[in-house]
């Protein structure tokens, strides 16, 4: 398939590198809790204490990753921060005080806070134009299909070697960060492209202030915001929406998750070739699958003020909304990821990154107990602020169309790396 055919040397070997370290977090992260106290021995409230306290302290790290970024390059910080990621997984299984489990979950938020801000910063070095849609939508698949294999693969282990299928899980996640590292190698050093005299937005040394200074970018990281709060209703709202104001059985939401692992893993690449040919502008893609959003959780809304006495009827309705919802996260996803990218000078790629990348972890620390606090009110109610963010997220799309750069905003056809280094060495000359 065209869509699938290589734009750049090593570009299998990065998406597979993507695919294996998601394989290795699904084998890992759902059942992480269970791990910690496994090893450790701590009691739950004190493991999620450290786990919040070490997630905001990733989190503030984040400008620093960008900086990081900017100064070594994105090729080097992803490359070490795959190697950190796997370091601190490894030494999970041997942190069992409360000292070393707090270090070592310090070092692994670190990093993981850290790392989309260098991956979308490498990526978008090694492609541009409308192949930025086609590799958030290829990488964002495989993610899905990678964590959702590594947690089958790893209930069967921990099924079968009980509390030692912990362990392998924690280590295996290790082994996967140490394999993505070796196979994000493969891929080109890329210069980095620097006009001469170039001042303003393409200028390194204004540093945050020049992050700051830029209007435009600053409401493409609100309009984020709004609606990463959508993306983290399917995993912290949606259970307990089901199972508390529903009264779904407990298992079956986990049909809703896999439903929307499955969509995600198959359709995102022909989903973003076909909003890059019905769309205009990133923005009105971007600002269409914020509608979508909007239209599933106004249909959550509905569902909790019906509440049909079948679990069939409900499943049914809880089941179509989340399908709206994939498909809203298919069209966003991909021309939001393109345009920040697009958006972001050069020189500065890796701070501007960083910024827009805090618009995801803040929403993930907000979203638990926002939606906790508005659900205990009414089980309706999470859903309708959250419809509210998209709508409004999405009309901010909208209106950064005429602010942000124009070639950011539209679709154009993409370019080799090698191509790009000789138009870069043309316009030089």
């Amino acid at each position: 398939m065209p869509s699938l055919r290589p734009r750049f040397p090593g570009e299998r070997a990065l998406v597979a590198g993507i695919a294996v370290d998601a394989l290795g977090s699904g084998m890992y992260v759902p059942f992480s809790l269970v791990f910690f106290r496994h090893v450790t021995g701590l009691p739950l409230p004190l493991i999620g204490l450290v786990l919040t306290g070490t997630g905001l302290v990733g989190m503030v790290a984040l400008p620093l990753a960008g900086a990081a970024v900017d100064r070594f390059g994105a090729r080097r910080m992803q490359l070490s921060l795959y190697v950190l990621r796997g370091a601190g997984f490894a030494c999970y299984p041997l942190a069992h005080g409360l000292v070393a489990f707090a270090a070592v979950a310090l070092v692994t938020a670190v990093g993981t806070r850290a790392f989309p801000a260098a991956q979308q910063a490498r990526l978008a070095e090694l492609v541009d134009g409308a192949d930025r849609e086609r590799m958030q939508a290829l990488t964002r698949s495989l993610s899905n299909a990678g964590l959702g294999a590594g947690t089958l693969v790893a209930s069967l282990l921990i099924a079968t070697a009980g509390g030692s299928g912990y362990l392998a899980a924690a280590w295996l996640n290790a082994a996967s960060f140490v394999v993505a590292a070796l196979l994000a190698a493969r891929t080109p050093v890329c210069t980095p492209v620097r006009a001469p005299g170039a001042g303003g937005r393409g200028d390194r040394s204004g540093g945050y202030r020049l992050v700051a200074g830029d209007r435009p970018f600053l409401g493409l990281t609100l309009a984020n915001l709004l609606l990463a709060l959508g993306y983290a209703s399917l995993s912290v709202l949606l259970p307990v929406f089901a199972t508390g104001w529903l009264h779904l059985p407990q298992g079956l939401t986990g049909i809703t998750f896999a439903v929307n692992t499955a969509l995600c893993a198959t359709l995102g690449v022909p989903v973003a070739a076909f909003a890059r040919r019905r769309f205009a502008t990133r923005n009105r893609a971007a600002a269409t699958g914020a509608v979508l959003f909007a239209v599933a959780f106004l249909g959550q809304a509905v569902l909790g003020t019906l509440r049909p006495h079948s679990v069939p009827l409900l499943m049914a309705g809880l089941l179509a909304a989340v399908v709206v919802a994939t498909a809203g996260e298919l069209v966003h996803s991909p021309a939001a990821g393109a345009l920040s990218q697009a958006a972001a000078p050069a020189p500065l790629r890796g701070r501007y990154l960083a910024a827009y990348q805090l618009s995801w972890s803040l929403a993930n620390v907000l979203a638990p107990t926002l939606f906790t606090l508005l659900v205990t009110v009414d089980g309706r109610l999470p859903w309708l602020v959250v419809a509210a963010a998209a709508l409004l997220g999405g009309a901010l799309l909208l209106r950064l169309e005429r602010t942000l750069p124009a070639d950011a905003v539209g679709f154009h056809p993409g370019r080799t790396v090698a191509a790009r280094g000789q138009a870069v060495a043309t316009t030089a000359a």
